[in-house]
């Protein structure tokens, strides 16, 4: 009778066994897995991107200050651009190379590994992969100069060198083309993980040529002739292009932690501080022309009107405009490229010769678009103003279309920061105080690579003519 007991007590025991290998299976942690599937790396990637992008915290964004979008109440190092103190460019560099590229490299491998994916599944996979590769590898690249790049995410290789920047530029535009050659726009994608378009390759084929468009005119002053090819290929046909809201590259963000937009995090009502306000640089130029988006960006004062705190000093919070509800709200979408910024290159592309079309057409497209996401009236009259209108609101097309593309692009910070360094619109002022440095063209390169990479990135500083915020970069060149 005990005999029998015993081997019923064992049965669930081992049943239990059957079901794996060995008995070190038992140690596996089910909640931290040793090996991931490609689809929620890449839908991570993006993410980490994104929140890197929309971030308004000081130790990781300071963009929004550097484009004079937002000022500071009390603590001055970031809007007076010190990059040192809180180690800035080091979190870009860190979040950019250890998180997005490393993981959306491993997610490729992973697919390219994969036998089992129908074959035009896993080109557009790949393509997808691709087109958000050549996005970091670009705010990389533009923000610092040379950078680690064919050396790059090789954990065998702990001292890569650094890629001279206009090298690395040709490359990815390179493979920006031949992801957007392999899209099969009848095939699907990511499916749920992608989190951007849902699997939908045609938005995709929107999105990378949007991007070819954006990266061409970025190079345009210093390098015409490419930039001209890849525009006009890019604006070949329009319907390939993001130039109506529906099409926008927008990371949706949800309504808890900790996928909620990060600006959340760091402004009222998710918190108590009260750190930042408008800056009155864009401020008064809004003001100046009544547009009606200042309600969507701004909280007016008791008596309705809008007041930015004086950029680079202390302001009194409850004073001026502080941010909108719709701006720090947790499920603001984190904007990646938009129709706005689509149709304001296409009437750059028209002025600078690349491609056929009616600039102010474009611009005029552009700034409707801007109101709609918004979700402004009036942009009729606000176009029919002599400061806004295409006929009158500048000397040149680059004032025209810099000062409004800028105001478009508020809470895009980094966007706003390398339109004014190209385009040199609006005419922005550092503080007038001690000490205080020109606005930065670059990002210092992080203080521990000039440490745990000491040769290659005392290198690349030399070769992009010093290791300084005040350097242009390759394209800046007027």
């Amino acid at each position: 009778m005990m005999k029998k007991l015993l081997i019923i007590a064992l049965i669930p025991f081992l049943s239990l066994t059957s079901c794996v290998n060995s008995l070190e299976d038992y140690n596996i942690n089910s909640k931290s897995p040793s090996k991931v599937a490609p689809d929620p790396m890449f839908a991570y990637s993006t993410k980490v991107l994104a929140d890197a992008l929309n971030s308004v915290n000081v130790n990781t964004n300071v963009f929004r200050f550097y484009a004079q979008y937002l000022t500071a109440t009390t603590y001055l190092d970031e809007p007076r651009y010190d990059m040192t103190t809180r180690t800035i460019p080091q979190a870009l560099w860190n979040t950019l190379y250890s998180s997005t590229l490393t993981d959306l490299n491993e997610a490729k491998k992973l697919i390219n590994a994969d036998n089992a994916i129908v074959p035009e599944v896993k080109a557009n996979k790949l393509a997808a992969i691709q087109i958000v590769e050549v996005y970091t590898w670009s705010v990389l690249v533009n923000t610092f100069g040379n950078i680690p790049y064919t050396q790059a995410l090789d954990v065998n290789n702990s001292l890569p060198k650094y890629d001279d920047a206009k090298t690395v530029t040709a490359d990815i535009l390179s493979k920006l083309d031949a992801a957007l050659a392999s899209i099969k726009v009848d095939a699907g994608g990511f499916g749920s993980s992608d989190l951007l378009y849902g699997g939908d390759m045609s938005k995709w084929v929107k999105f990378g040529n949007s991007l070819k468009l954006k990266l061409a005119m970025v190079i345009a002053d210093a390098d015409a002739a490419t930039a001209k090819t890849k525009a006009s290929e890019a604006a070949s046909n329009l319907s390939n292009l993001i130039t109506s809201n529906g099409d926008n590259a927008l990371f949706p963000y949800l309504s808890g932690a900790p996928n909620n937009n990060p600006f959340s995090n760091d402004v009222p009502p998710l918190s108590a501080r009260q750190d930042f306000v408008a800056a009155n640089t864009i401020v008064d130029l809004m003001n100046n022309l009544n547009d009606p988006r200042r309600a969507s960006y701004f909280k007016a004062l008791a008596d309705g009107t809008y007041k930015g705190g004086q950029y680079g000093f202390t302001s009194q919070y409850s004073a001026h405009s502080t941010i909108s509800t719709k701006v720090s709200a947790t499920t603001l979408p984190g904007d990646f490229l938009d129709a706005a910024e689509v149709n304001f290159l296409l009437a750059e592309a028209v002025e600078r010769g690349f491609i056929s079309g009616n600039a102010e057409e474009f611009y005029n497209n552009a700034i409707r678009a801007s109101f709609e996401y918004w979700g402004a009236d009036g942009a009729d009259d606000y176009l029919a103003q002599n400061g806004v209108s295409y006929a009158t609101a500048g000397s040149t097309w680059q004032e025209k279309i810099g000062i409004q593309k800028w105001v478009a692009l508020y809470n895009r910070g980094y966007d706003g920061w390398t339109d004014w360094r190209r385009l040199d619109f609006p005419e922005l002022k550092k503080p007038d105080a001690p000490n205080v440095p020109e606005i930065p063209k670059r990002l210092i390169y992080p203080i521990i690579e000039n440490t745990l990479n000491a040769t290659n990135t005392k290198d690349a500083g030399a070769a992009i003519g010093g290791d300084d915020s005040a350097t242009r970069l390759w394209w800046d060149v007027k």
